[in-house]
């Protein structure tokens, strides 16, 4: 039987939301995955639809979430083992208010310092299978500066150079992570500011990797 992912998107267009959403769709497609793409967060009230899905993809920039959606939602992932994945603002820039949400993903956005600049990748763990095989790489693009939870499994960074703002001068950041909440898996990658930033091949192959590892079909 195969994997059955739902991508709920929307929220702020500046993130491309329904580019994104659809490129990996068609990707998770092309590796037997069965998709379902959803503009409401009332998915998440959907019982017999969270029961039913192996991961969920949430790319909704900003906006805000009722209590009843954030509880479908976490419930789903922390008791129901429903997996979560995702990247950039969609799902670490998401329903601001909500700090169990946060806790689920484990980080939040802070600030880009400089805006659209160049910067580089470093991917910390070799070994694992989403960043096996990928060398270091170079974007020009939002270099996310997040707060993070010390209990993330790290596979790769970038670092501050301070140009933008001399006090985090040497911070290295959090690129991409993996964890758990409750008996989900959770899977996160912070590149992907627009559609384009997935013409980096690294980037594109980095969050493909992730969606399926996180449903075991890497």
């Amino acid at each position: 039987m195969s994997k059955r992912v739902l991508i709920v998107y929307g929220g702020w267009d500046g993130h491309d939301p329904n580019e994104t959403s659809h490129l990996f769709a068609g990707l998770m497609k092309d590796a037997g995955v069965d998709v379902t793409l959803s503009k409401s967060l009332d998915s998440f009230l959907d019982a017999d639809l969270m029961g039913s899905v192996d991961m969920v993809v949430p790319v909704y920039t900003m906006s805000t979430i009722t209590a009843e959606q954030e509880a479908g939602l976490l419930n789903a992932v922390r008791e129901g083992g429903v997996h979560v994945a995702g990247w950039h603002g969609g799902m670490a820039d998401a329903f601001r208010q909500n700090t169990e949400y946060q806790f689920m993903v484990g980080g939040q956005w802070v600030a880009h310092p400089g805006n659209i600049i160049d910067y580089r990748v470093n991917i910390r763990d070799q070994t694992h299978p989403i960043t096996a095989g990928i060398a270091d790489f170079d974007m020009h693009s939002e270099q996310y500066y997040m707060h993070t939870d010390p209990s993330n499994q790290v596979l790769a960074t970038t670092t501050f150079s301070g140009d933008h703002a001399d006090w985090v001068d040497g911070t290295v950041m959090p690129v991409v992570w993996t964890r758990r909440y409750g008996k989900g898996k959770v899977f996160y990658c912070s590149l992907g500011h627009v559609i384009g930033d997935f013409d980096v091949p690294e980037a594109r192959e980095i969050v493909r990797r992730g969606l399926l590892w996180t449903i075991d079909c890497l």
